[in-house]
């Protein structure tokens, strides 16, 4: 049956908030646009979004671009093989980061777990140290090491690693607790013991997601490495800082290039690992 226009005042009447919103509501929103528009406008002037200013940086990233073109090819094996050496040097840089990183998380990550660790005050100390580690941004940690150890690829090596401490340990953790009950029931009404319960009823649901987490972590740790790299951790980022500062667009270029094609490839490489094996992998239910 159709409203009538009566029906729908009555309506009105008795339900006003369904409706339209209140005086106070309406005041509310009226209120969060007025600041979000005022804390938007007050960031451009703050940073000074000048247009002038706009405009002169985008002509100087124009004349910028094209000095990169065409890219610079290296015409000697030696200027290939100092490239080829620096793209190493970052994967490695990442891939022994991640692995620290890992070896460490691991164990700590059953400390943080609720259906591992029955004791709160230890489980609450762990968590809030991952959570200090993850406080800290790579670059930052990267910055401390140098100025601790010296430039060089050690210093990268330890900033991935701490800070993967409390990425894996706290990702792990997490997976360790959402594990379903069932295989751990079967293992103890077998007569297992509680070391026996984990490593077969809980390790066995979690290890695809531990293998999953650390190869996306270690895509990305690479593209952290170039950044590492420019800070002064060695790399490709090193070499990519050096000719920026010696005004080498063309080879900036090609690095840049030559960067894409890493990151792209060690993606690829990934993406066929998972699928190889943890696409066939089945969770327990």
């Amino acid at each position: 049956m159709t409203p009538t226009p009566q029906d729908i005042q009555a309506a009105m009447a008795v339900h006003p908030r369904a409706f339209r919103d209140t005086p106070a509501v309406q005041f509310r929103k009226i209120a969060l646009w007025i600041g979000f528009i005022g804390l938007f406008c007050w960031c451009l002037y703050d940073f000074n979004f000048a247009p002038e200013r706009i405009l002169h940086g985008m002509q100087r990233m124009g004349r910028i671009l094209s000095f990169m073109f065409p890219p610079h090819i290296w015409e000697t094996w030696a200027e290939w093989l100092e490239v080829f050496t620096a793209l190493g040097e970052t994967v490695a840089m990442a891939f022994l980061g991640t692995v620290l990183g890992l070896i460490v998380a691991f164990p700590l990550s059953f400390l943080g777990a609720k259906n591992i660790n029955r004791i709160f005050w230890l489980r609450q100390t762990t968590r809030r140290g991952y959570d200090i580690i993850r406080a800290f941004e790579i670059l930052i940690l990267a910055l401390i090491f140098i100025r601790a150890f010296g430039l060089g690829p050690l210093a990268g090596v330890l900033a991935i690693a701490v800070s993967e401490v409390g990425t894996f340990s706290k990702l792990f953790s997490e997976a360790l607790e959402n594990t379903s009950r069932r295989p751990v029931e079967g293992v103890v009404a077998s007569g297992g013991s509680r070391f026996q319960s984990i490593l077969f009823g809980i390790m066995p649901q979690v290890l695809p997601v531990h293998l999953s987490i650390v190869l996306y972590n270690f895509e990305s740790n690479v593209r952290s490495s170039t950044i590492l790299g420019i800070v002064g951790a060695g790399g490709i980022g090193f070499m990519l800082s050096d000719r920026i500062s010696g005004y080498f667009w063309d080879q900036v270029w090609t690095i840049i290039i030559m960067i894409v094609a890493m990151v792209y490839l060690i993606d690829y490489l990934s993406g066929l690992i998972r699928a190889r094996l943890i696409g066939h992998a089945e969770m327990a239910k």
